[in-house]
């Protein structure tokens, strides 16, 4: 969810969205937009890349008009812009235009900060758009979904629809959209199962949980459909790699609460659970085992073998022989 400063005026002189998460720099660009044409329809918007963008560019856009309209210039990759242009908007910064709102977009990197100081000292307005890496954040943003609809919907069914999609804020924005749109009441987690089954079976976290649970049948099932529908097989790699990763990371942990384990291994309370579930069979030399297993795989899938398909089952069912090394049956 796009986080803003204090001063959350969309028609400010100057929005400065940070961060690499393309569905909130689009959201913050769009609620700009919308602010300006809300007070004028005629709102003329600029979108543009950097190569657009060159030395007296920004001025001619911003240049007094005849007929005194209301203008949106967005930039966006602001961090590539030249240093000749990096120039001209910094001295923009010192003296807005009135009826003009610049928004610019910016990584947030190293790359670019020059620009990224400035307009911080000039007084931008702030939209944070950080990529969202964890699963609490995803899970989090959805939970957000459904509230700005007026929605209410089920934690369970959240969670659903987080392990169902997966980690594209696209996808898991229009699939609360489409459950709002379709379903009357509260949406719960049967409601999801029945939009997007297909989906969490496909997904490539689905294989890792039953690879790491030893169900080795269920998990090269899960590995076919899979590919079937079109995962890349560095994303099953992954998935692998932080289930057994997790079981590594919990089995070496000293007992405690859900909430203090979650901040001592960098894990949501939820995950917790789940890996203690999972974690019945398995040994220090099982992960090992594993790891090695997945790393072989990964190597496999990115170009050091002949056939991904058949290095990611080798990789299935060595990670389920050692979920099943500690004797479980």
């Amino acid at each position: 969810m796009a986080r803003k400063t204090a001063n959350d005026d969309p028609l400010a002189p100057l929005t400065l969205a940070v961060g690499q998460e393309d569905l909130l720099l689009d959201r913050a660009v769009q609620e700009v937009v919308a602010a300006a044409r809300a007070a004028d329809a005629d709102t003329d918007v600029r979108d543009l890349t950097p190569d657009q963008v060159q030395p007296g560019t920004l001025a001619e856009l911003t240049s007094p008009s005849l007929f005194a309209e209301r203008k949106v210039v967005v930039v966006r990759n602001a961090h590539d812009l030249s240093a000749d242009t990096v120039k001209d908007v910094k001295a923009y910064l010192g003296s807005p235009a009135e009826e003009i709102t610049l928004v610019l977009l910016h990584a947030g990197g190293v790359k670019g900060k020059g620009l990224l100081d400035a307009a911080r000292k000039a007084g931008a307005r702030e939209v944070a758009c950080p990529k969202m890496t964890k699963p609490a954040d995803r899970l989090a943003f959805v939970r957000q979904e459904f509230r700005a609809t007026g929605r209410s919907a089920t934690p369970e069914a959240c969670q659903s629809l987080v392990d169902a999609i997966g980690s594209d804020l696209r996808e898991l924005a229009s699939a609360v959209s489409q459950l709002v749109a379709d379903v009357e009441g509260t949406i719960d987690e049967a409601v999801v199962g029945r939009y997007y089954t297909g989906r969490a079976e496909a997904s490539s976290f689905t294989v890792a949980d039953r690879a790491v649970e030893g169900r080795a049948a269920e998990a090269l099932e899960a590995l076919r459909w899979s590919l079937a529908t079109g995962v890349a097989p560095v994303l099953i790699t992954s998935a692998l790699a932080q289930g057994v990763r997790a079981i590594g990371k919990l089995s070496s942990a000293r007992g405690g609460r859900p909430a203090d384990l979650a901040r001592e291994l960098g894990m949501p309370p939820w995950k917790i659970d789940r890996v203690r579930q999972q974690m019945r069979g398995w040994t220090p030399d099982g992960v090992a085992t594993a790891l090695r297993a997945v790393a072989e795989a990964d190597a496999g899938v990115k170009g050091g073998g002949d056939d991904p398909e058949y290095a990611l089952e080798k990789a299935v069912v060595a990670v389920a022989r050692a979920a099943r090394s500690g004797g479980r049956g």
